[in-house]
C-alpha cells in the first residue's frame, strides 16, 4: 500500500524516528500506526530517538592500529554517563567502529554513518546501540592516517584522551623506533602542542601572540624602542612551548623533542621525520 507523507509525519511526531524507518514500520503494519510504533520499539529506533536530545557528556576514545603499522583509526564515541561508557557493550561497540574505519575512504562523520557494517548502515547500528544500552549517543569525530610510514597511537589510562601520530624513517620491528614512536604520542598527549614545527603554526595565532606580548610590554611601561624585541624573545617562548620539535621532552627535560630526533635517528642509522599528529581530548 502506499504510504503517505502526513502518516510518516505523525509517526515521526510520536517516536522520533528517522523519515525512512518510519516509511519502513508503517508498510511493514500495513499503514497501522499503532503498530508501526511497537516495530519502531522492537528494533530499538523508537527508544533511541526519544533520547535524542540528552547531552552527551561522556564516552571513550579508542584507536587501532591495523597489521603493518601503516594504517590506524581514532574515534571519539560519546554517552550520557561514565558507567555506560565503562560497560563492554559500548567499548565494543566503539572497538568495532574504529576497527571499520581503517579500510574506508570516508571524511566525515556523515559519510560513516551511510557506510554498511554487517549488512547495517552504521547510522542504525548507532540507534540499536542506543537502544539496547538504554542511553543516548554518538559518534564525535574520527581520524584515519593510512601512510607508507609508520603509525602508531597512544590511549591515555581511563580513555578520556588520545593521540595518534605518523613518523616516517623506521620500522616496527625496531624498539628504538617503535619506542621513540610511541614517546611521541605520549608527548603530546602530555603538552597538546600545536604543530609539529614552527612553519606550520597558524599566522593568525602567531600575529595574535606578538600583539599580546607588545601590549604587555607598553602596560609595564617599557621603552617603545625595545617593545618588538621584547615581543621577539617572548614569541620564541611561546614556540617552546607550541612547537613539537621545540618542547622539552617530558621524559628528560635536558633535552627537546628535535634533539631526541636527531639522536635517535643517529642510534639507528636513518633519519626520522615526525610527519603529524592528532589529539583528542573526550570533550574538546
Amino acid at each position: 500500500m502506499e504510504i503517505s507523507a502526513q502518516q510518516v509525519k505523525e509517526l515521526r511526531g510520536k517516536t522520533g524516528a528517522g523519515m525512512m524507518d518510519c516509511k519502513k514500520a508503517l508498510a511493514e503494519s500495513a499503514g497501522d500506526l499503532e503498530k508501526a510504533v511497537s516495530i519502531l520499539r522492537e528494533k530499538g529506533i523508537a527508544k533511541a530517538a526519544s533520547k535524542e536530545g540528552r547531552t552527551t557528556s561522556e564516552g571513550i576514545i579508542v584507536s587501532v592500529i591495523h597489521p603493518g603499522d601503516k594504517l590506524g583509526a581514532m574515534v571519539e564515541i560519546n554517552c550520557e554517563t561514565d558507567f555506560v561508557a565503562r560497560t563492554d557493550k559500548f567499548r565494543e561497540f566503539a572497538k568495532q567502529i574504529a576497527t571499520e574505519i581503517g579500510p574506508m575512504t570516508v571524511t566525515t562523520v556523515d559519510d560513516l554513518l551511510n557506510q554498511k557494517m554487517n549488512g547495517k548502515a552504521v547510522a542504525d547500528i548507532v540507534k540499536e546501540t542506543i537502544g539496547s544500552l538504554g542511553e543516548n549517543m554518538h559518534l564525535k569525530r574520527f581520524v584515519r592516517f593510512k601512510s607508507d610510514a609508520y603509525v602508531t597511537s597512544y590511549i591515555h589510562p581511563g580513555d578520556k584522551l588520545g593521540v595518534m601520530v605518523e613518523v616516517s624513517g623506521g620500522s616496527g620491528s625496531d624498539d628504538r623506533f617503535r619506542t621513540f614512536a610511541r614517546d611521541i604520542a605520549m608527548q603530546v598527549a602530555a603538552t597538546s602542542p600545536m604543530c609539529v614545527r614552527r612553519e606550520e603554526l597558524d599566522q593568525t595565532v602567531l600575529a595574535k601572540e606578538r600583539e599580546i606580548y607588545r601590549q604587555q610590554a607598553l602596560n609595564e611601561g617599557k621603552p617603545e624602542k625595545i617593545i618588538d624585541k621584547i615581543a621577539d624573545g617572548k614569541i620564541e617562548k611561546f614556540f617552546s612551548e607550541v612547537v613539537l620539535m621545540e618542547q622539552l621532552f617530558v621524559k628528560d627535560n635536558d633535552k627537546t623533542i628535535g634533539s631526541l630526533v636527531k639522536e635517535t635517528s643517529a642510534a639507528i642509522g636513518s633519519p626520522i621525520t615526525v610527519k603529524r599528529f592528532v589529539r583528542f581530548r573526550l570533550g574538546e
